[in-house]
């Protein structure tokens, strides 16, 4: 598939016990039914040629025997269909007998893996029948040919050499020391596991940590596989739990003795930028062989659900979330505070979400401080563009949170600024709006000052991705707590708080909500109502943090993302629309580093900082030509579809 996404699919056919001829031809459907579904990755149970419960069966020579035919069949029937599949049988080698998984691709057996870590404890007595795999790979004959044999055995796609799968079985995830720790650091992004894992109570609950754990861990996509129904109930219940996971995310399962498959889309470009990126991650391929194989290569058509808003939680955690970074924010604040000795806190109220949350966050500090919020110097400076609606609300919450309010209108000031520096009031230029915000700046400096405080800074995470600040105006504060909170998550911690406090604070944080975000530097239209709209100026908000989290957190291509945008948005935005937002995104944040370069202290709450003491060191004076070609490209592909 394109954009790094491989198609991998979980199966648990149902099977007989002990009749691999059954069995084989349940999975010879499954895998034909893969083949036409586009699957590059099927992964069957443990021991599904035979099934997992056959007991003392297992060292009868016409059972094993009957399931490398039954394997022979499968890997004949595979020829032309481009699905990598694993599985599960009993095999007979050198005099032993191993619990082994099988890997096969259009006709060929690629290897044989066989089980390390052999449970036996409690309902399982696995070391009665077989022994474990450990050791170095070797060739075997199996099934009228030959096939490498072992545990140290990686499988590489030709065309897409980042699809890289490793292979354990059922017990070796739940080891200490995993198979798949050793495959993951010599290369794999796809582990694979064939599992008859029996249901009892809380079982599936500590199966899916597990996965989820293992996946995030090792940086890696987790397909798992487990037996289901058709295996013998005599002592154990099994439910068929398929599993897929992606570094800590589960992305699909199976319903418990439903019968179906678990299926997904794994971004192995997005393990493998991962991996570059944390530098603890290491490497060690000695031992290793890599097997090759080729796999569909097929227009990409996702079933996985992509989020619109990613730095937004979802549903009951959203509460719990809003909570945390209201804390942390705070707490960041407390330290701040007190280790200045500040005596106030000043911050400039605009009647907007930004300031909003960040007076919210430091009358919390000030409750931590056991400090009258009165000590809150809350300084609302209307100038040309400001509205009745804003400067109303600026005040009315200003006195539900209990802080000391001013108001010091800068039209007078900025009026004989322009007189000095020789600008006509006419022109409603870039100076015309940049000098009102950096005099709302010098205001709340010199009060800070005066009243021996710190300037609280109210810009977001999403204003310095996309430079949309007055330089040395709004960009400059003496601590900037909404530094890493993005714009899409600024209104849900303001509307939270708005529910948490109740009363008048939440009607005029409503009120905020619903109003249209401007920094209000140009005059109102006639009716008195805001006439400069940030996102009719740099595009909506709700596409940059889009475009901001998979640009900077993900490192994916412009190509990508505008894919990935169709996904999410594609029902709001039309292909027109999402290039011309995101190419203007680019081309912001290139131009715009500068100001990043020298923003102040702030704390960081996400998985996302542009701090240049944080997470993001960038030169000011970088080309964007490289992403720029890109784009290029992608909007004559654009053109090139709509003609």
């Amino acid at each position: 598939m394109e954009y790094g996404y491989v198609k991998v699919r979980a199966a648990s056919p149902e099977l007989r016990v002990a009749d691999a001829e059954y069995n084989a031809a349940q999975i010879a459907n499954e895998l034909n039914r893969a083949a036409e579904d586009g699957v590059q990755l099927l992964v069957f149970p443990e021991l599904s040629l035979c099934g997992y419960t056959c007991g003392d069966l297992f060292l009868q020579e016409s059972l094993l025997g009957a399931c490398e035919e039954a394997l022979g069949a499968l890997v004949r029937g595979s020829a032309g269909k481009k699905t990598l599949f694993f599985v599960g049988l009993p095999l007979s080698a050198d005099g032993k007998l191993y619990n082994c998984a099988a890997a096969v691709c259009d006709g060929a057996l690629l290897a044989v893996i066989p089980k390390t870590f052999l449970p036996n404890y409690n309902e399982f007595y696995e070391c009665r029948h077989f022994v474990s795999g450990e050791g170095e790979t070797r060739t075997i004959r199996v099934a009228g040919q030959e096939a490498l044999f072992g545990t140290d055995i990686l499988f590489r796609d030709a065309a897409m050499p980042a699809f890289c799968v490793g292979c354990e079985i059922c017990e070796d995830l739940w080891v200490p020391q995993s198979p798949s720790v050793f495959h993951a650091a010599a290369g794999a992004n796809i582990i694979v596991n064939l599992s008859a894992s029996n249901e009892i109570i809380g079982k599936s609950d500590y199966r899916r940590l597990l996965l989820r754990s293992q996946s995030a861990k090792l940086l890696c996509g987790y397909v798992y596989s487990d037996a289901g129904e058709g295996e013998s109930t005599t002592d154990m219940v099994f439910a068929g739990h398929n599993l897929i996971a992606e570094n800590g995310v589960l992305l699909s399962e199976s319903e418990l003795f439903s019968g179906n498959c678990a299926d997904g889309e794994i971004d192995v470009e997005m393990l493998e930028n991962e991996r570059r990126r944390t530098n603890t991650f290491r490497s060690r391929q000695e031992g290793y062989t890599v097997v090759p194989f080729s796999s569909f290569c097929a227009p990409c058509k996702l079933t996985r659900r992509i989020d619109p808003f990613p730095f937004v939680p979802k549903g009951k955690e959203l509460e719990a979330r809003a909570e945390l970074i209201l804390s942390m924010q705070a707490h960041a604040l407390k330290k701040r505070l007190s280790h200045t000795h500040a005596k106030t806190a000043v911050i400039g109220i605009s009647g907007g979400l930004d300031s909003a949350l960040a007076f919210l966050v430091t009358a919390r500090a000030f409750d931590l401080l056991e400090k009258d919020r009165k000590e809150i110097v809350a300084v609302t400076m209307p100038g040309f563009g400001t509205t009745a609606r804003t400067r109303g609300n600026s005040l009315l919450l200003m006195k539900t949170m209990g802080a000391t309010a001013k108001t010091v209108n800068i039209v007078p000031s900025v009026r004989r600024h322009f007189k000095d520096i020789g600008h006509d009031e006419n022109a409603l230029d870039v100076t015309y709006e940049n000098a009102q915000a950096r005099m709302r700046t010098l205001i709340l400096m010199d009060i800070a000052n005066k009243t021996g405080g710190l300037v609280i800074g109210t810009g977001d995470l999403s204003e310095l991705a996309l430079g949309w600040c007055t330089y040395n105006g709004d960009h400059m504060s003496m601590y900037a707590v909404n530094s890493s909170v993005p714009k899409t998550l600024v209104k849900s911690l303001v509307a939270y708080e708005g529910e948490r406090l109740g009363g008048k604070t939440k009607e005029v944080i409503d009120s905020i909500l619903n109003t249209e975000i401007s920094p209000e530097l140009l005059p109102p239209d006639r009716a008195g109502h805001i006439a400069q709209k940030t996102e009719d100026l740099v595009g909506p908000y709700e596409l940059h943090d889009f475009y901001l989290y998979y640009a900077i957190r993900r490192s994916f291509a412009p190509d990508k993302i505008f894919f990935l945008a169709r996904n999410a948005f594609g029902e709001k935005y039309d292909d027109k629309t999402l290039f011309k937002w995101l190419k203007n995104f680019y081309r912001r944040f290139f131009a715009q580093q500068f100001k990043r370069s020298c923003i102040p202290d702030g704390v960081k709450v996400g998985s996302v900082s542009l701090s240049p003491r944080a997470d993001w060191r960038m030169p000011s004076d970088a080309s964007s030509a490289v992403w720029m070609k890109r784009l290029d490209e992608l909007e004559e592909k654009i053109g090139k579809a709509d003609a």
